[in-house]
């Protein structure tokens, strides 16, 4: 026997680990719910302590953006003509000529199935009203794309060339897809002033990261055998690169092309705060404030017209297969020109076909009588998920629980009671073998009595850095301290417990009703079938687009994001949940299943276990879609470090965007790394 399977349950390295960590945050957290009382400082943060680290930012950067800013109004100068150009060329191009093009590429790369959602996708947009406003929008992405390509690409190859720079290359790449957008839109603002240059510029900087990822790890796979024969046949290093490693890379480098396309088309609303121009994403904006909810569900679908379109057409042009007929596409074409000469004479311009107009209409009316006789069911939906739910995550049952809500008054009797019954029920656990488990049962109930945006800060810092020990040892718990008392030291503290309880419940959530459903359809193959379709949908659907359904049922407010930031982090829980169950490898299935176990004692004691790496992988993806989902809330009510964020944009206050930002980046990478550390332990144990 192995000495791994010689250790009894509980008594190796890191179950002792477990229990110490666990033992240290419980003394801890006694401590600080004993002493705060008498000394106040230990439950928020003074912000005579803080450092001003928000005007050091904004002093400093204030004056190297004035250092460069003339170069970069030349690039604002430069990178107008080709937008110019690309909105001329789409708005004079006749419609039925440009459905056809898209509806012939469809079929050139996947057939007739592809073909007939190109030219569904883009009558949609014809029939939408929109054509003009969606011209202006695939303007933006036809020259931020190729933006974005070439610099993802050119770094992905410098970190493929030169090793040094490798982890640098990673970790910017990191910080930029875990700073939210809005945080580096206020310094591009002050650089390149308003205008849609300006979103051009922020959606090739938020599209770049995929390409250059995909170019790496494209260019990391290629076999050895194909290099060392480019090598023997006397190829430069730039013939090497260009000739044989870059082709070879082709279809990972193209998942890349895919990934950016989205990620650009997913900044469009994003790209019409600071741009102003009329695109679609400006009319999402505007119908919106107007709580024209109908108009704003129209232009939100053609948003999503265009994204599974470009989605699907990009991921066929990605994958190695067989393409059709030239001559049938041709002929599309062609019958796509022969149509657009009669739209020169007889049929209306696009921008005057408005079939669906007045379906949005009817919508809005509907929706409205909808919400006023269904006002009392919604309300007391959202108002019992606020009282019983979210309000006591954020400030705790002891200000909870109120009598004009809870019906009763919380009492210290009531707040005593309950830890005793914690404490009875995390013995009992502890006496039953889990040790570590008991001990977190009273932790836990701590919180829930304190509430997450009420927690002293000595409890959080110490509570991360033992997580960050159990997961990875001492060199992730110091990391998880210095980052989290960074933020601790900036002033930025409270906003960022309100920033965590929000993001942590809705994760918390999704990690429930995601996991579950990812279960069903691994035990179900039909139930697989359902929600396929439905998860591909929202992972096309950019970000903004999830507001739109949540504000037209329950108005603006903390539960609408909440809701909204469900909806759009729930799909890796659901994917890698099913993912991880259904990869276990059949012989331990088999066995299980000799050895008399039933289906619900092979999926606990076998196919959980096995799959628990890759399903801490879809809670790892859920967070940072959380987080990136939080500061497109703080549009619609919410607080933190989202709204600070947000108002940083509308003074144009660069240090508080940017430390703000940079607040919510370090939270997310936190929680990132801890759940790595947790997943790598995982692999490590079942020796993957």
């Amino acid at each position: 026997m192995s000495a791994a399977r010689a250790t009894p349950q509980g008594t190796g390295p890191a179950p002792r680990r477990g229990v110490i960590a666990a033992l240290v945050v419980l003394a801890v957290g006694a401590l600080c719910l004993a002493l705060v009382p008498h000394l106040p400082w230990l439950g928020g943060f003074p912000d005579a302590w803080a450092l001003p680290v928000t005007r050091w930012v904004d002093t400093g950067l204030t004056w190297f953006l004035g250092l460069i800013k003339p170069g970069a109004r030349m690039l604002s100068a430069a990178l107008s003509y080709p937008m110019t150009w690309a909105n001329v060329l789409l708005l004079h191009t006749p419609w039925p000529l440009l459905v056809a093009l898209v509806t012939a590429l469809g079929w050139y790369v996947g057939g007739l199935r592809l073909a007939l959602l190109g030219f569904a996708g883009f009558s949609f947009v014809v029939a939408s009203g929109y054509w003009t406003e969606s011209m202006n929008t695939l303007s933006l992405v036809a020259v931020s794309v190729p933006l974005a390509l070439l610099l993802g690409g050119a770094t992905g190859i410098l970190a493929n060339e030169v090793p040094r720079v490798k982890s640098a290359v990673q970790t910017i790449m990191d910080v930029m897809q875990t700073v939210p957008t809005f945080a580096y839109l206020t310094p591009l603002l002050l650089l390149f002033g308003f205008g849609p240059v300006v979103g051009l510029i922020a959606s090739a900087i938020y599209a770049a990261p995929p390409m250059a990822r995909n170019v790496m790890l494209g260019l990391e796979r290629v076999e050895t055998d194909i290099k060392e024969a480019a090598v023997m046949s006397g190829a430069s290093r730039l013939q090497q690169l260009f000739l044989i490693e870059i082709p070879s890379a082709a279809t990972q480098i193209m998942v890349g092309v895919n990934q950016s396309l989205m990620a650009a088309l997913s900044m469009v609303i994003i790209a019409a705060v600071i741009g102003g121009f009329d695109d679609i994403g400006w009319e999402v904006l505007l119908t919106m404030r107007k709580a024209q909810f109908g108009a704003a569900l129209l232009a939100g679908l053609v948003i999503v017209a265009f994204a599974i379109v470009i989605d699907r057409i990009s991921a066929g042009m990605a994958r190695q297969q067989p393409r059709h007929s030239r001559r049938i596409a041709l002929l599309i074409v062609a019958a796509g020109a022969a149509l657009a000469v009669l739209a020169w004479l007889y049929l209306p311009a696009a921008g005057q076909i408005q079939l669906l107009v007045p379906a949005a209409e009817w919508l809005d009316a509907r929706l409205t009588q909808f919400v006023r006789a269904q006002g009392a069911a919604l309300d007391a939906i959202k108002n019992g998920a606020m009282f019983y739910g979210l309000l006591p995550l954020r400030i705790g049952l002891d200000g909870a629980v109120l009598p004009f809500t809870w019906g009763f008054q919380w009492t210290p009797g009531m707040s005593a009671g309950f830890y005793a019954a914690a404490a009875a029920i995390g013995a009992f656990i502890a006496w039953r073998g889990g040790v570590a488990a008991g001990l977190m049962v009273p932790i836990l109930a701590g919180i829930v009595e304190t509430g997450i945006a009420e927690l002293p800060w000595p409890f959080v810092l110490i509570g991360a850095g033992a997580i960050g020990w159990v997961a990875g040892g001492r060199k992730l718990a110091l990391y998880a301290v210095l980052m989290l008392a960074a933020v601790l030291l900036s002033g930025l503290w409270a906003k960022a417990l309100w920033s965590l309880y929000l993001s942590g419940a809705a994760v918390l959530t999704c990690a429930i009703l995601g996991g579950a459903i990812g279960l069903l359809c691994a035990l179900s193959p039909l139930a697989w079938r359902v929600v396929q379709p439905i998860c591909d949908m929202l992972q096309t659907i950019p970000l903004f687009v999830f507001l739109i359904p949540v504000l037209m049922f329950f108005q603006i407010g903390e539960f609408s994001a909440f809701l909204a930031i469900i909806f759009y982090a729930i799909v890796p829980m659901i994917r890698y949940t099913r993912h991880g169950l259904i990869s276990v490898p059949p012989d331990l299935i088999e066995a299980a299943t000799s050895s008399g176990a039933t289906t619900w004692q092979t999926m606990r004691e076998v196919r959980a276990p096995y799959a628990a790496p890759t399903i801490l992988l879809g809670l790892n993806q859920t967070i940072l879609y959380a987080f990136a989902m939080l500061v497109i809330a703080a549009l619609i009510g919410t607080t933190g470090l989202g709204q600070s964020i947000f108002l940083a944009l509308g003074q144009a206050d660069v240090g508080l965007g940017v430390t703000s930002g940079a607040a919510m980046a370090i939270l997310a990478l936190v929680a990132d790394r801890l759940v790595q550390g947790f997943a790598a332990e995982r692999r490590r144990a079942l020796g993957l």
